[in-house]
């Protein structure tokens, strides 16, 4: 049962192999594309011009860095950073032209600084049609991850391969499982795609990973396809995908665990077992399946779930896992979002140590704690990387953070007596 913390459900991509901006302090160079770029990004004589972007008023530059792909402009800053980094953006577009991606970022000494990379999509042939969505592979995804996950959840719903063989009808007794699962995952994705398509954000389709044995998929992803512009479009979009897939969880594992059966709890009872589920495993899990089984839930009860109810299981784990505060995860966007990237990496290290202890008590997560060990600390920043959240985003972020902490933290002994559960 371990195969139900696969890592991929869920995820989305954010790393761009055309024009991906990256953390400048902790590295030697700047790699934002996949093409090679002039070892010195400006001439000579192009300083003097470049310095004039700069208005004392507004950022007075101390001295130029020359990296082999980018320009690093250190200085004091004199205004607010969004305005800081909306007049220099103009100063240089107005000089440069396009040539240049402007990043403003927070530096290790807690001093923000400008960096300029060279912008290679200003140099591609416009005149091809932009094949970045792909509807017919998306289609064609979704067609294959559903006719997987209907096979897998024809298997939850007790068929087996001989009786699917003599009489494929069956079948459909695994399109509950299939549509629940397949709604989440695409409502999560669907909700990062349209969030960056607000912000005018460069995005692929989402699509489907089928998988023929398991879960049936992989989960689904997108691709971001250009730079994030500032931190409040990272957190919105980061935020968008495990809200909008916890908003269709929650119905549907509240209705599958209407119709699941309550059993008797066995030394086979636990978090991964959907047969024998251990409700208890879960501060959020024990007080939705409280709410729909009442009086028929007991101190020694567990869950044997309806397929509806294991895909609004699977929810509730895609929606933690995507919360995890570390590195390219929508959690780790969300706390650089709301902390700056200094802060995030710190949160990132602390969240594994805590998971790594926690699975200690709940086995279950052992997997997860192994996992976030390979996950990279330092996330990408956004374009303008300095200018904060406002409180309701900031409120939001927290709260969200509270919704991880009731999914993984199993339910305190004193509030199972109170529930009598």
């Amino acid at each position: 049962m371990s195969n139900w913390l696969l890592f991929q459900w869920g995820r989305r991509t954010l790393r761009d192999t055309q024009t991906q901006p990256q953390t400048i302090e902790s590295q030697s160079a700047i790699h934002p594309t996949a093409e090679s770029v002039p070892v010195r990004p400006i001439e000579p004589t192009e300083e003097t011009q470049l310095r004039n972007c700069f208005p004392w008023s507004v950022y007075y530059i101390h001295n130029i860095e020359y990296r082999p792909q980018a320009v690093i402009c250190r200085g004091q800053i004199r205004t607010t950073p969004t305005q800081a980094y909306q007049q220099i953006k103009a100063n240089i577009e107005a000089e440069f032209g396009d040539r240049f991606l402007l990043i403003f970022q927070e530096g290790f000494n807690g001093k923000p600084f400008f960096v300029l990379v060279p912008n290679t999509q200003a140099t591609r042939n416009t005149s091809q049609p932009d094949q970045i969505t792909r509807p017919g592979l998306a289609l064609f995804l979704v067609i294959a991850t559903l006719v997987t996950t209907t096979l897998v959840g024809a298997t939850i719903a007790g068929a087996d391969a001989k009786q699917l063989a003599s009489d494929p009808s069956i079948l459909w007794q695994g399109l509950p499982y299939a549509l629940g699962l397949m709604t989440i995952l695409g409502i999560h994705e669907l909700g990062h795609y349209l969030t960056a398509r607000y912000y005018k954000i460069r995005a692929t389709l989402p699509y489907f990973i089928p998988l023929p044995v398991f879960l049936g998929t992989f989960g689904a992803f997108i691709q971001m396809r250009s730079p994030i512009p500032h931190r409040k479009a990272l957190f919105d979009v980061s935020i968008a995908g495990p809200l909008a897939g916890f908003v269709i969880t929650l119905p549907l594992l509240l209705w599958g665990l209407v119709n699941s059966e309550v059993v008797t709890m066995t030394n086979q009872t636990g978090l991964l077992n959907p047969e024998a589920l251990n409700p208890k495993s879960s501060i959020l899990l024990a007080l939705l399946s409280k709410l729909a089984l009442g009086s028929q839930l007991t101190a020694t009860s567990a869950i044997n779930l309806h397929p509806i109810a294991i895909a609004g299981f699977l929810g509730l784990i895609v929606t933690a896992l995507n919360l995890m505060p570390v590195g390219q995860l929508d959690g780790g966007h969300i706390v650089h979002a709301m902390f700056g990237q200094k802060t995030a990496i710190v949160i990132g290290q602390i969240s594994r140590l805590l998971l790594l202890l926690l699975s200690l008590v709940q086995q279950g997560f052992l997997l997860w704690a192994i996992i976030l060990l390979f996950i990279p600390l330092i996330d990408e920043p956004a374009l303008n990387d300095v200018t904060e959240l406002d409180n309701k985003r900031d409120i939001l972020g927290l709260m969200a953070m509270a919704l991880l902490i009731i999914i993984v933290l199993p339910l305190p002994q004193a509030i199972a007596n109170l529930l009598q559960i």
